[in-house]
């Protein structure tokens, strides 16, 4: 039998921002894993400590307590420079407002990913637009696009580098219910081809119908995980 080890491992996790108030914890002892090739969803209202969560695994955040572990390395005793290294290659982001950087084109964008991680190869970057359905519209700049052709240059520049693990914030926030949809499925879809965990933060329970798990936050507690028999396949 084949024991699937964690890409994440979040153990007993607080934050509080404010010392000396009890309203000022983020997190209050969460706890987490996501195994390799695993889609889940953390469902929860605005304040929750969703995001935080997220920042924290990515380690742009430090935890006031607990152990976050990635690929099996503690994030704490990797040290600034570490983290920096595991984000650039070990991590993929997608962001509810694309984050794209505006005077580059779609196909310099998805480039960049690569050239961050010395591997420029521009075949990688023109097959990554390709596989997410912008075969064509490489030299388009961000306002030439649409919202959802944006999020898809979006997941090409995460996708593209195959890192172990894909962080999405509110990946359909900014896009409507239909193209919503489109962006979600491609985006599980190629994370299942390529083996890549996927956490997907979300309030809204659109995103959960695209996971293997769904977990559940309230007041900086993962408070429910649930097997999701309603993934697409």
């Amino acid at each position: 039998m084949i024991v699937m080890k964690p890409v994440v491992r979040v153990i007993d996790l607080w934050k509080q921002y404010e010392e000396g108030s009890k309203n000022s914890f983020a997190l209050r002892g969460a706890n987490l894993e996501i195994l390799a090739g695993e889609t889940v969803a953390l469902l929860g209202k605005s304040g929750s400590g969703k995001t935080t969560l997220l920042n924290l695994i990515a380690g742009l955040d430090r935890p006031t307590m607990g152990l976050i572990e990635v690929d099996g390395q503690d994030l704490e005793t990797l040290g600034e420079w570490g983290r920096t290294e595991l984000r650039r290659k070990r991590f993929g982001f997608i962001f509810q407002f694309f984050n794209l950087l505006p005077t580059l084109t779609a196909f310099e964008n998805v480039f960049l990913s690569l050239e961050l991680i010395g591997k420029p190869d521009p075949t990688l970057a023109r097959d990554a637009l390709a596989s997410v359905g912008l075969e064509g519209k490489g030299r388009r700049y961000p306002h030439e696009l649409s919202g959802g052709e944006q999020q898809r240059v979006a997941i090409a520049r995460a996708i593209v580098k195959e890192p172990a693990l894909i962080l999405a914030d509110e990946p359909t926030g900014n896009l409507d219910t239909t193209t919503g949809n489109q962006v979600l499925e491609l985006l599980e879809r190629r994370c299942r081809e390529h083996s890549m965990s996927l956490l997907m933060v979300t309030h809204t329970v659109l995103t959960c119908r695209y996971a293997h798990r769904i977990l559940q936050m309230v007041d900086g507690v993962v408070t429910e995980q649930t097997p999701n028999s309603e993934t697409k396949r």
